[in-house]
């Protein structure tokens, strides 16, 4: 609500202004319930009048009226800013005022919950609808879930005022400090919980989606705009401490940020760009996004390898197990082992004995081109790696394919390389000893 008030007397009064912003959702249009005098306020209000210069006044007494504002009950307040307005003896200063009102009804059992405009805005319009704002308790968000909302954003500005006007957070900081905490590290623990709590929340959604939807974000230090490589470390710890695969790295679009978002994403950190204000930065985001992609893809397709080499060994186990293969076997039929080959490492961020040590397990043969064998000759860690993390494997073999890689695809592109790369040193060597024999004769 945007009401500015001016004097129609022409008395010279300042022009005041009151601001606020209030969701309220009609049982009729949104399938909330607002009592009669809830119902007279529009779901956005956004209007300018002029009248009498203490009507405003009024208006001021009637929203912070107790009494007044226990009949909103069904209307959620999400912010109310009153910005410094005077009149010849009168000054008021900012003040602000957190979820006021009312709160929406959650649905603890999930049944019979309407459609609301979020559901159709998504549905029909194929928008998500995320909810910008978090405070504690964290579970205050369920009714908006439950009402469509599909994801959450937040930013430092809205953890200042979650933890500056709510006693929610001091018995954690209270803990914090005792254990020695400073004032930042006490921040981070006190961000990091709630949106861990919301990533949990919100969890559902993000795998019914596929990943689509069900994030929340969380932005690094703004401090950090302009040092890239502080941004990329500050976004792998906050990825690690919240530990969450729908958590969104908050990352400003500065030229140094932008360097650093390539890295972010390259290692599978999913990234919410930030402060792009101009066509030619939001087309740098895209191609720091498509270049981490890019990267994502190569770093991804080596963990890839040794993840289908795991699937492929559960498979092998499986094969040669059960009724069938016992037949065989007592007919003397030997096991058919797999050979783990090509076994250098392209990547220079890999050691060269990444894929060596990954794959060490029983009933197989590991075939290491010279780099391979010596490296692991001298460093090589002996532990059974082959079936230590399954599970892993296969979220990372998922994950891949979530990218838009499509596996069978990949197998044939190396078949065909490979096979390329085969029939030319086939060649070549004919030549080679074509020329060898001219040279005899």
């Amino acid at each position: 609500m945007h009401i500015p008030l001016k004097n129609s007397h022409g008395n010279g009064f300042n022009h005041c202004f009151f601001q606020c912003k209030l969701q309220a959702f009609s049982l009729r249009k949104h399938g909330f319930r607002v009592d009669p005098l809830g119902s007279l306020l529009p779901q956005l209000i956004n209007i300018t009048f002029h009248s009498h210069p203490y009507l405003h006044l009024l208006l001021l007494l009637l929203l912070l009226n107790k009494a007044a504002l226990a009949r909103l009950h069904h209307i959620h307040i999400l912010s109310l800013v009153l910005f410094s307005f005077s009149f010849p003896s009168i000054a008021f200063s900012t003040l602000s005022l957190h979820c006021l009102g009312g709160t929406m009804e959650h649905n603890s059992n999930r049944t019979n919950i309407k459609s609301t405009i979020l559901h159709h805005l998504f549905q029909k319009e194929r928008q998500s609808p995320y909810y910008d704002n978090l405070c504690r308790p964290v579970s205050d968000l369920l009714p908006f879930i439950d009402n469509g909302i599909r994801g959450v954003t937040t930013n430092p500005a809205i953890f200042e005022r979650a933890i500056s006007s709510s006693n929610a957070y001091d018995e954690q900081l209270r803990k914090l400090v005792g254990a020695g905490k400073d004032t930042e590290g006490a921040y981070w623990e006190l961000v990091v919980k709630d949106i861990h709590d919301t990533c949990k929340i919100l969890e559902p959604i993000y795998n019914n989606s596929e990943g689509v939807d069900g994030y929340v974000s969380v932005a690094v230090s703004p401090k950090l705009a302009n040092d890239t490589k502080g941004t990329i470390e500050e976004a792998k710890w906050l990825h690690k401490m919240i530990g969450c695969s729908n958590v969104y790295i908050k990352i400003p679009a500065t030229d140094e940020s932008i360097l650093s978002m390539k890295e972010v994403i390259s290692l599978g950190i999913s990234v919410n760009a930030t402060l792009i204000f101009c066509l030619p930065r939001y087309e740098a985001v895209i191609d720091a996004y498509l270049d981490g992609l890019e990267a994502c893809g190569r770093t991804d397709l080596s963990k890839g390898a040794i993840a289908q080499a795991v699937l492929a060994y559960q498979l092998y186990q499986k094969k040669f197990s059960g009724p069938r293969w016992e037949q065989l076997e007592k007919r003397g039929a030997k096991k058919q082992r797999l050979m783990w080959a090509s076994t250098n490492v392209k990547n220079p961020a890999y050691p060269h004995t990444f894929y060596v040590d990954s794959l060490i397990g029983p009933d197989t043969i590991s075939t290491m081109p010279e780099q391979a064998l010596k490296a692991f000759m001298e460093h090589g860690i002996l532990s059974r790696t082959l079936d230590a993390e399954v599970s892993e494997a296969e979220h990372i073999y998922n994950a891949i394919q979530k990218l838009g890689i499509h596996w069978p695809s990949i197998g044939t592109q190396l078949e065909l390389q490979v096979l390329d790369s085969f029939t030319k040193s086939f060649d070549n060597v004919l030549n080679c000893i074509h020329n060898k024999t001219l040279v005899q004769v």
